[in-house]
């Protein structure tokens, strides 16, 4: 429904007047565009269309406003016009003309004519029944003709006031929809640059812009209209007027750039694991990165192995494969050769979680391992590891490698992304796979048709099944045989944690093959789209939802070229299948026993599911027409070329289906009859029997004709064809409706992003109220979101993410429109920056929230085929040509023109295929239900006749074939086309020879080749005669076709090489129109010129498209260009549209040149530079012989030149070098093009600044300076007092630097203080940092170079914690507001954070840090974590490096950088301004002629010097040998001198400290570029390169910065200080002033010093070795010298004593860093005085101690052993203990026997000595890695202390009782006594106080030894009480002692209880032992019994002899 005005005109004006009018109805406003200079009668000939969603009622009422228009001042109504609608609403359309009446509501003479239409229901063919529009949208029937209410966007006018105000309600995105309003030509398509407003009279052409009813008043009187930040900027200067609106931009960018393989590397360091479960295990850490698997070394017999290993993966594969790609860290159990271990845990993440983290890293984060096949049990441990991801051009910071000792907090640092909780639970994910539709067919037809032939059977060719891959794991669903429609009914379930760091869930439908299985289709499932994780969302969950899957095209052929795209690489060209399924997520819970706790895959069946249970069945209409096929690839040939448009299946002829496509319930039918759109290629109609319409899917072929060499074009005149298409899909619309909304709301966020950018970007006044415009307008779009998307209806078939998604888009558009407000209330100039930021990130999740997971209708495919062969296709999103009643949910090109650029398909886009455009095309689509279907001819160009096709009952419906246009315009186009610049390098020379070939519809010309050149100023007129363009003239005027741009290189042999392309829209000029301001001339603009996906300069040029009226051409205004006699027929740009220009003189520093390649082969021995800038030039000196000496003679030379006044057009300068050959040959070496002259160009300063000439920088150094000053003197002097200066960084007392003047500032602590601290210390555990640990002071004679290297990365992690931690603050703070929406605090904030910038400027964090140590002992240096060049600009100060570039760029984007392209360098400056300068400047003393404003240069003849490198040590090298290790060394080059210190390289090492110097000897300028390389030793074949490093030394050796030798902290004469450089700070200091003409040092009593109008302060004394005091002004000049950036005019900062960090690059692997090295360069003149000896930065060697362990007793360890006889327990107690490792030093205690209480007395002492560095608090341990090593590998391992208790079997292997491990800097202190031990000093540590042996040096206690028993806890298994005494190697030798028990000073042996010596030893003991104690009396029972027994016996026995004896009486 919709209410149209036409608003004709306003007669009865008086005087004259810009006018506007306003039209208002249900609080929804429209502007006119403004009339100018009107007189009595004001034409506004507009319509305006309201949308309304509730039918009108009789007595509303419309309201039109008449007023004077004015810039400056409010607006002056002249009269309103009021009608109430009950006649519009009865009759439906009425024409009016009526008085206005004024504000005291009389009539006026002005009378007003309009037009009003009221289209009941419009969309809809069929009967309207009212009632059903009432207010109750909810409910509503299936039947037919009734239609579900899609909007309610303005609800009558009663009710709106309820809802919502109307001040929020109406000016919503409605607005731009209908009209363009504040659209200029440009916004409207954003292709070339916004125009710059030249001159304040343009504006005049107000825009028509919407505003809302209430806008507050105060805006209006700003002066415009209304609030000047809600104009787009376009529209203030380009022809704003009610714009149509038929077109729809265009998309600049054509080459896909998926599916292009890229170069990745994956690196991980494993540091350790902690706590994994297990008793006494050899952990081995398996690091799985896709199918890669590496190993870590193993560890013996430990439960926290320390491994750091370190390796690297390297990819070469595309975006989507890569991030899929699972990392899995699992930890093994005794691996080793024969047998594969057994897992202790595994952790697995994918590789794109890694690479959306900050920085594309974690970094020190533990893993929590778990078991996966066990799901009940809990976690395995904890793995230490670092994870990087590094694609080309990624850079990675790697945080300071110093030395991390802080306690490892592990449950804050898990390798978990932001936002996952730390307990992660295992859950089921169910993937059911119900059925698929549309397959392809995908097996030879010719077996089959021998099939058929033979048994009559007719199969579908094709055995589908399913495979669903996630988080690693495989499932497939069952093979359906020969189904096109295979249906399986089948879950497939995956057991994995949750959330799960895995991101998409991939689903592939595969055909099952003998041979090999294929991939269908595949579809990827973001779980991030279909879950939330707020509180209030939901569980990931999807469907039942059909997904749609595209690939390559459907023919099949035995070998796809395209077959990736079926994987799911790359924009699939084709529809291939859909699938119906849906995912549900279910948290297990563990603790039930039923669960099945393993996970692997399991497939099961499933439910089916009702057929509409995915929305009910529609029948849908799209239908297209073409209204221009243009720049068709002239390779295509000239067959007969059609076009196919196909949306699923439907409209494919070649190769759709020959099948039902989808069931259809027929209206009445049962549901059961298919019927099977059979899609004849038919223009001719046929009708099926209920008289529908067969579609037409495909144009008719046509023979093209040649446009020019490149292109042909379709003859598609005044006859445009057209196809539709009928379809079935099942009604979704809703999903894709709110997409749209968002889309839309997202769209126009991003035009005004870069609305703002651009004005930033072009300087233009306040982009800061643009930017609160376009905030103010996101947050309208997001409300009127919520009230659009509330009242969706309760579909049956919608699913629970369809809820469960709109309640989180409506929450989050909801956040979002109140944060915009909030923020747009904080956008100010200062904070421009910060919240473009935050807008930024709005329209990411604008984007993300509109990405519908669950498909509806299919995307639209549009293929050109030539000779029925598929060549190029373009794909339209469905949704994006969607129709719906309400304009906001309609589809962004629905209903318009657009120009769309076909593509090649898959891969053979790619490179420089895709960057040509096989065709272009200006296409109309749309795309509803059928029975929506009247409305959509609406949006087409006006003036045209449909063409049916003849039948035989004449159907009035029929959608046309064709449409025949009979209105055409004649246009004249003018491209003026004046100059591009940073072209495309397309010739070997590394120029180009360009011209522009410029296309307006069938039409092409060329612009003149200019030779030579990246940079052409072709300054041409092309003038295109006779352009037809078809449709009504003001539409023409408003959406002119667009105008395409290629650039060429023209090439004497061969075709012209494409360098890239634009798009432009002309300012069109009707007939009737003026030809004057403010719309012509029309400006030169730039517009951005692409090539492929990369940018490719800039052209800058302005189209104006001319009607010819009835008068023909002579009414045209005359093309007036100078007419140019030399360039004959070739026309000028005109004057009015060229640049304006004035004098400038151009002066330019030669200095020299280096590092020049060979030109074909030969050396460049004689080469001169040739400067061209705007066709004028100058040539520099000859070099004479570059070898000898590459500097130029003649320093400075001018050219004058005219350039343009504004500074965005200035040409290009180029420079080019040539070689002179002999007879005056000259061959080109190479040329580089300065794009920009903004940073030379030089303005005179201002007469009323300072009478010195000072420039704005300085102007503000200056007021910054005197803002700090304590107390300006009356002299003008500022005084600046030193102290507050120092950097104090940890500690706790300020630093005066008059403290008894010693060169190590001591702080007078008192000793109470030092006492307190002590005690702190001691209590409060060993304090963190890598200090050094002594309790002394340290003394001088300790400290070396290496305290103060590691001090100083103390103090730089220190810095950079604060300012992540402010930085965390402020932004805590503005997400707390921008959440509470408050501006109070916004106010507040502002003031708050000015103090905070300021002291981060000072670095000194706040004196109330919390206590470290007395650490200002130490002086500092300063370590840069990067290149020193990158912190001082390049040391670019005054001699820039231009790159001399030849070769043209490779074509692949991959492999050509410009590194390869570079033939080397050019040295020198450029000085730019306008002529003549102010008398002052020339006048001023020492000014010197020759060298212009170059002054004051130093010499440039050879000098020599003495480089001093120092190279301290490297990290993260990128692994060179098979084991994942190297063995660096240094190299070094620089000129001829080459050193490899390869002697000295360090084994197996990837983190090695050299310490070294190397002094080198060079002349500069021969010998500048330093090379520091490190290389990989092999002990067979060429050493490996692994990365390398250059320094050019000579800018550093000439800049102002200082950069020969740093300047210290501090100044001392002996000591590890030293000051280095041979001139003192005085020297420096006097040399600095005359150089730069400052007055001073005056050095005054009292430690001050003047130089210029500063005063410093400081002390006044030194101290030398013998501790005696001097006067000296050493310190006052240091002071000065580290604040020379203050000083004005000559200041700058000066380079400090620094170390810094250098990335290693290798040539073979450009863009990935291969490590960064640490060093510093030093470098003194060969004429001054020699410099001191150099620093010794020799590595620390370790220091050399013993420990002495004696184990004197056990105690409560659990008893292991059953007795033999008595079955009772005991235990053989041993304790065993070792430092280094388990198999270096183990060592055992002897056995206590038959323990039967726990008690074991050892007085056992052990020894191990070890290597142990301080300051990295390692051991270090030299050993061979195995037998076959070459040499030994240093490793540095923790200082832990592992004891173990033991229980010893004769037979069987040792039982493990029990361990503890002490690490020796920081251990639980042990108890006083067994009783007080307990399991909590284990459990706890960080409550208990700490002790460290290195301070303590004798320690005695108990400790606990525990285990963990079968539930993974800890218990208990034994105490020890142990001594530990700590010696260094002297003392040791001083007092021996002796092993075990032994001499010299022996223990006492242990006083153990008899029983314990076992019985075979002692049997006879141990048996009275036994007989006594217990068994006495059984004993005795058992003898008495046996002698018993005996004595029956014998009595048996002998009792028949005696029986005989008596007997026989014998």
């Amino acid at each position: 429904m919709a209410l149209l005005l036409q608003l004709r005109t306003v007669s009865g004006l008086r005087g004259k007047a810009d006018r506007i009018a306003k039209a208002a109805f249900r609080g929804l406003s429209f502007y006119t565009r403004v009339l100018e200079n009107c007189e009595d009668e004001a034409r506004f000939e507009e319509t305006f269309r309201w949308p309304v969603a509730s039918n009108i009622d009789g007595n509303e009422i419309l309201e039109i406003q008449v007023f004077n228009y004015s810039k400056v001042f409010t607006n002056r109504l002249i009269g309103t016009f009021r009608m109430v609608l009950q006649k519009v609403v009865e009759e439906g359309q009425v024409e009016v003309t009526d008085t206005l009446i004024d504000d005291n509501n009389s009539a006026i003479q002005t009378s007003i004519s309009i037009e009003i239409r009221y289209q009941a229901l419009d969309g809809t063919v069929g009967t309207w029944n009212d009632k059903e529009f009432l207010e109750t949208p909810s409910v509503h029937s299936e039947g037919d003709g009734k239609y579900p209410l899609e909007t309610d966007s303005l609800l009558s006018s009663h009710r709106q006031s309820s809802d919502i105000s109307p001040g929020r309600s109406n000016q919503q995105s409605v607005e731009r929809n209908f009209r363009r309003a504040g659209k200029g030509v440009f916004s409207s398509m954003k292709l070339g640059k916004t125009r710059p407003s030249k001159d304040d009279h343009r504006k005049q052409d107000e825009p028509a812009i919407l505003e809302a009813e209430d806008l507050d008043r105060k805006a209006m009187r700003h002066g415009f209209g209304l609030e000047p930040d809600t104009i787009s900027l376009a529209s203030v200067t380009a022809v704003t007027t009610n714009v149509s609106n038929k077109r729809s931009k265009p998309d600049i960018k054509m080459e896909p750039s998926a599916g292009r393989p890229m170069d990745y590397q994956v690196s991980i360091t494993i540091i350790e694991a902690r706590q994994l479960v297990g008793l006494n295990m050899d952990p081995v850490v398996c690091v799985e990165v896709g199918e890669e698997k590496k190993y870590t070394s193993m560890k013996e017999s430990t439960n926290c192995p320390y491994y750091n290993e370190y390796f690297v993966f390297d990819f070469h594969v595309p975006p989507d494969v890569m991030f899929d790609k699972i990392i899995k860290l699992s930890v093994i159990h005794s691996k080793n050769l024969l047998r594969s271990g057994t897992l202790v845990g595994s952790f697995k993440m994918d590789v794109g979680t890694v690479y959306t983290q900050p920085e594309h890293q974690f970094y020190h984060k533990w893993a929590i391992l778990s078991d996966p096949e066990d799901l009940t049990a809990g976690l395995k441990g904890y793995l230490k590891c670092d994870i990087a991801v590094v694609g080309k051009g990624d850079n990675i910071k790697t945080p300071h490698k110093a030395n991390e000792t802080e306690e490892e907090d592990i449950e804050g640092n898990l390798l978990l992304p932001d936002g996952v909780p730390p307990e992660r639970q295992w859950a089921r994910f169910y993937v059911k796979i119900y059925r698929a539709e549309g397959l392809p067919r995908m097996n030879t037809s010719i077996m089959a048709n021998v099939k058929k032939a033979l048994i009559g059977e007719n199969k579908d060719l094709v055995d589908p099944y399913v495979q669903v891959v996630f988080a690693g794991q495989k499932g497939k669903t069952s093979i359906q045989k020969s189904s096109y429609e295979p249906l399986w009914n089948e879950q497939i379930i995956f057991t994995e944690m949750f959330p799960p760091l895995c991101k998409r869930i991939k689903i592939q439908i595969r055909d099952s093959d003998k041979v090999n299985d294929v991939a269908i289709g595949t579809h990827f499932i973001d779980l991030r789209k279909i879950s939330n994780e707020g509180d209030k969302g939901f569980l990931p969950t999807f469907g039942p939802a059909w997904v749609n899957m595209y690939g390559s095209t459907r023919n099949y052929t035995l070998m796809d070229e395209h077959q990736e795209l079926n994987e799911g690489l790359g924009e699939g060209v084709s529809f291939r299948a859909r699938l119906l399924m849906s995912l549900a997520v279910e948290i297990l819970d563990t603790t039930n026993p039923e669960i099945n706790s393993s996970t692997e895959v399991q497939v099961e069946q499933a439910t089916s599911i009702a057929d509409n249970c995915t929305g009910k069945m529609e029948e849908f209409f799209l239908f297209g027409a073409f209204l221009e096929a243009t720049m068709i690839d002239r390779k295509i040939g000239d067959k007969p070329i059609n076009f196919e448009v196909t949306i699923g299946n439907y409209g494919n002829q070649i190769d759709g289906m020959t099948k039902p496509i989808l069931r259809r319930k027929k209206e009445g039918g049962d549901g059961d009859e298919e019927e099977s759109e059979l899609l004849q290629n038919s223009s001719e109609d046929e009708g099926d029997e209920d008289g529908e319409l067969v579609s037409v899917s495909s144009s008719q072929p046509m023979k093209p004709l040649v446009t020019d060499r490149n292109y042909f074009h379709l003859p598609y005149f005044e006859k445009k064809p057209c196809i539709y298409i009928k379809s079935w899909w099942q009604d979704q619309r809703r999903r894709l409706y709110n997409a749209n909304i968002m889309d839309k709301i997202a769209d126009k966020l991003e035009e005004g992003l870069n609305d703002v950018q651009e004005m930033i970007k072009t300087e233009k006044p306040h982009p800061e109220r643009r930017l609160r415009g376009v905030l103010e307008e996101l947050s309208s779009g997001c409300l009127h979101f919520v009230t659009l998307a509330d009242k969706d209806q309760h579909h049956s078939s919608r699913t629970r993410l369809d809820r469960e998604r709109l309640k989180s888009c409506m929450r989050e558009l909801e956040n979002m429109g109140q944060q915009a407000t909030t923020l747009r209330s904080q956008v100010k100039k200062n904070t421009m920056k910060d919240k473009l930021k935050l807008a930024q990130n709005f329209l990411q999740k604008l984007r993300f929230l509109a990405d519908e997971p669950q498909h509806t209708i299919p995307d639209i495919f549009i293929w050109m085929m030539s000779n029925n062969k598929r060549i190029a296709y373009a794909r339209i999103p469905s949704k994006d040509i969607l129709y719906s009643i309400v304009d906001e949910e309609m589809g962004k090109d629905c209903a318009k023109v657009k120009t769309i650029f076909l593509k090649l398909p898959g891969k053979r886009g790619f490179g420089p295929a895709g960057w040509t455009v096989q065709a272009k095309m200006e296409i109309y689509l749309w795309l509803g239900l059928n029975k929506q279907r009247k409305d959509f001819l609406s949006g087409l160009p006006c003036g045209f006749e449909e063409k049916k096709t003849t039948r035989g009952q004449n159907l009035p419906s029929f959608p046309p074939i064709s449409l025949l246009y009979t209105k055409k315009q004649v246009f004249q186009l003018r491209a003026h086309m004046y100059q591009a610049r940073s072209l495309f390098a397309a010739d070997s020379s590394g120029l180009s020879d360009p011209f522009a070939r410029v296309f307006f519809i069938s039409q092409s010309q060329c612009t003149e080749v200019l030779n030579e050149t990246l940079c052409p100023t072709w300054d041409q007129l092309l003038v295109f005669d006779n352009v037809e363009l078809y449709g009504e003239a003001h539409e023409m005027r408003d959406d002119p076709p667009i105008i395409v741009i290629e650039i060429y290189d023209q090439d004497t042999v061969g075709k012209a090489d494409f360098m890239g392309r634009t798009f432009a829209k002309p300012v069109v000029k009707m007939s009737d129109e003026q030809y004057c301001p403010p719309r012509f001339p029309p400006q030169l603009e730039y517009y951005q010129i692409y090539r492929g996906n990369s940018t490719a300069g800039d052209l800058l040029a302005a189209f104006e498209l001319l009607q010819i009226g009835p008068g023909g051409k002579s009414d045209l205004p005359p093309v007036d260009g100078p007419t140019d006699v030399d360039r004959g027929p070739i026309l000028p740009v005109p004057l009015g549209i060229r640049p304006v220009l004035s004098k400038y003189r151009v002066e330019i520093l030669f200095w020299g040149l280096r590092d020049l390649k060979r030109v074909n082969l030969a050396q460049v021995d004689r080469p001169r530079v040739d400067i061209e800038c705007a066709g004028k030039g100058v040539q520099s000196a000859l070099i004479q012989n570059y070898k000898k000496n590459p500097n130029f003679g003649t320093l400075v030379k001018w050219f004058e030149v005219d350039l343009p006044e504004n500074e965005l057009l200035h040409p290009p300068l180029n420079i080019r070098v040539v070689d002179c050959r002999a007879f005056g040959r000259y061959t080109l070496v190479g040329s580089h093009a300065v794009s920009s002259l903004r940073k030379f160009i030089y303005h005179p300063p201002d007469k009323k600044a300072q009478h010195w000439n000072m420039t704005a920088k300085h102007v503000n150094g200056y007021l910054a300076m005197s803002n700090r000053a304590r107390h300006s003197r009356p002299t003008g002097e500022i005084v600046v007092n030193m102290e507050p200066e120092v950097p104090i960084k940890k500690m706790e007392t300020m630093v005066k630097l008059e403290a008894n003047s010693d060169s190590v500032v001591k702080v007078d602590v008192s000793e109470e203080d030092k006492e307190k601290k002590k005690k702190k210390k001691k209590g409060g555990g060993g304090g963190g940092g890598g200090e050094e640990v002594e309790e002394e002071e340290p003394d001088e004679s300790m400290l070396d170079w290496w305290s103060k290297y590691f001090a100083s990365i103390e103090t730089m992690k220190e810095q950079l914690r604060q300012q992540e931690a402010a930085a965390a603050e402020v932004e805590e703070k503005e997400e707390m507001e921008i959440a509470e929406g408050s501006k109070g605090q916004a106010k507040n904030r502002e003031k708050s954070k000015a103090p905070k910038d300021d002291k981060k400027k000072k670095q000194q964090p706040a004196p109330e840090l919390p206590e470290k140590k007395n650490k200002q002992k130490i002086d500092e240096l300063k370590v840069f974590d990067k290149e020193l060049e990158t912190e001082f600009d390049n040391f670019e100060d005054w001699l820039h490096t231009f790159n001399l570039l030849r070769g043209k760029i490779g074509d692949n984007d991959d492999n050509a950088t410009e590194e390869e392209r570079i033939v080397g360098r050019f040295k020198g400056s450029i000085c730019v301004y306008k002529v003549p300068l102010p008398d002052d400047i020339t006048k001023e003393a020492g000014y010197d002629p020759n060298f212009g404003m170059f002054q004051g240069i130093p010499s440039n003849d050879p000098i020599n010097v003495l480089v001093r490198v120092y190279i301290v040590r490297a990290t993260d090298l990128h692994p060179a040998d098979i084991n994942g290790k190297a063995d660096p060394y240094i190299a070094i080059k620089l000129g001829k001198t080459d050193i490899k210190d390869k002697e000295n390289y360090i084994s197996k090492q990837l983190n090695p400290v050299f310490g070294k110097s190397f002094d080198i000897e060079a002349t500069f300028p021969m010998e500048s570029m330093l090379t520091v390389s490190v290389y990989d030793w092999d002990l067979v074949g060429t050493d490996d390169l692994i990365g390398e490093t250059k320094i050019d030394l000579e800018n550093r050796y000439y800049s102002k910065h200082r950069a020969t030798c740093g300047v210290a902290q501090t100044y001392s004469i002996h000591g590890y200080n030293t000051w280095r450089d041979p001139m003192k700070p005085s020297q420096i200091l006097s040399k600095l002033c005359k150089e730069g003409k400052v007055d001073g040092p005056h050095f005054g009593p009292g430690g001050r010093v003047k130089v210029a109008n500063r005063v410093f302060t400081g002390p006044t004394e030194i101290e030398d070795e013998n501790g005696q005091k001097k006067q000296t002004d050493e310190h006052l000049a240091l002071a000065v010298l580290r604040h020379w950036e203050d000083i004005p005019r000559a200041g700058c900062k000066l380079v400090p004593e620094h170390v810094e960090t250098r990335p290693l690059l290798n040539p073979d692997k450009p863009g990935i860093e291969q490590g960064r090295l640490e060093m510093w360069v030093d470098m003194f003149p060969m004429d001054m005085p020699a410099p001191g000896p150099a620093i010794d930065i020799s590595p620390r060697k370790p220091k050399k101690y013993e420990l002495r362990v004696i184990v004197w007793n056990t105690d409560e360890v659990i008893l292991e052993d059953d007795d033999y006889f008595t079955g009772e327990k005991s235990s053989d107690i041993f304790v065993r203990g070792w430092l280094k490792g388990q198999q270096e030093d183990k060592q055992d205690t002897d056995v206590h026997y038959h323990s039967l209480t726990g008690e074991g007395n050892f007085n056992w002492r052990y020894i191990f000595p070890f290597d142990y560095l301080m300051a990295e608090e390692r051991i270090v341990i030299s050993k061979k890695e195995s037998m076959f090593s070459w040499d030994e590998t240093e490793y540095k391992i923790p200082a832990r202390l592992t004891l173990q208790v033991w229980d010893a079997d004769h037979f069987s292997a040792d039982d493990f009782l029990g361990t503890i491990e002490l690490d020796l800097n920081r251990f639980p202190r042990g108890a006083k006594t067994s009783k007080q031990c307990t399991l909590e000093m284990v459990t706890n540590e960080a409550e208990l106080p700490m002790i460290s042996i290195f301070k303590q040096k004798r320690v005695k206690g108990w400790w606990p030894f525990v285990a963990r028993h079968e539930n993974d806890e800890l218990e208990i298994t034994g105490k020890v009480e142990a001594e530990l005494h700590l010696l260094t190697a002297e003392e040791a030798e001083k007092s021996p002692a002796g092993l075990a028990r032994n001499e010299p000073d022996p223990l006492e042996k242990p006083n153990r209880p008899d029983t314990s010596f076992i019985w075979f030893l002692n049997p006879l003991k141990s048996i009275k032992y036994l007989i006594c104690t217990r068994y006495k009396w059984l004993i005795i029972k058992i003898v008495l019994a046996l002698l018993l027994l005996i004595m029956i016996a014998l009595f048996l026995y002998s009792m028949p002899g005696y029986m005989v004896k008596k007997l026989l009486g014998a």
